[in-house]
């Protein structure tokens, strides 16, 4: 791994993860190139910024669950090869019920460089400190819908709070959100805004 990186696992105790794209459990239906293995790893930096969400979402009987971290490049190349393949339905409906795969480039839900590959970005929810168990949000990890915007209309009462909720602890911690979906944010003031990495998740 790349010095100035760590295993977010190892770095915030405490925290929980699953890490989608090395599981078939993911809107590509199979694991992603570049994730070896079930890990999340992140910059020194967005560990530090993610310590202090964690105390923060402590204080109100939450816990953090992480579905990504850093991303390999090549796994934003393997998105960008699935998305021009023809559409075998197994995560359409979950996924991307309402738009097709050559359309999620153009609509900001897939892209040619992510910031993740900067390795200070990260997908994540909310979960019950005492149990673990997710918390409602109004739709689920790379849902690539309008449903899954901040502020959309439609959305539970109870979900809404909790997306808000989240978005509160992680603006207050250094982190900026991406107004289309609820789960990603970006550390404000990056050790790499302009480096994307290539290397594995193992």
């Amino acid at each position: 791994m790349n010095g100035g990186f760590a295993y977010v696992d190892e770095a915030v105790p405490g925290i929980r993860w699953d890490a989608k794209y090395a599981t078939a459990d993911n809107f590509t239906g199979a694991p992603v190139d570049g994730y070896q293995a079930n890990r999340i790893v992140g910059t020194t930096a967005l560990c530090a910024a993610l310590e202090r969400a964690r105390d923060k979402a402590a204080a109100g009987g939450f816990g953090l669950l992480l579905w990504d971290g850093y991303r390999p490049q090549r796994a934003v190349d393997c998105f960008l090869r699935w998305a021009r393949r023809p559409e075998d339905g197994r995560a359409k409906r979950r996924h991307h019920p309402n738009i097709a795969r050559a359309e999620m480039v153009g609509q900001g839900y897939v892209a040619t460089r992510s910031g993740h590959s900067r390795g200070s970005t990260v997908d994540l929810t909310l979960c019950r400190l005492d149990t673990g168990e997710p918390v409602a949000m109004g739709g689920g990890h790379d849902l690539m819908d309008p449903v899954s915007h901040h502020g959309a209309p439609g959305i539970a009462p109870d979900a809404a709070r909790h997306r808000r909720q989240l978005r509160s602890i992680m603006e207050a911690c250094g982190f900026a959100a991406y107004e289309r979906e609820w789960w990603h944010y970006t550390l404000t003031g990056e050790p790499y805004p302009d480096t994307y990495f290539d290397f594995p998740v193992a």
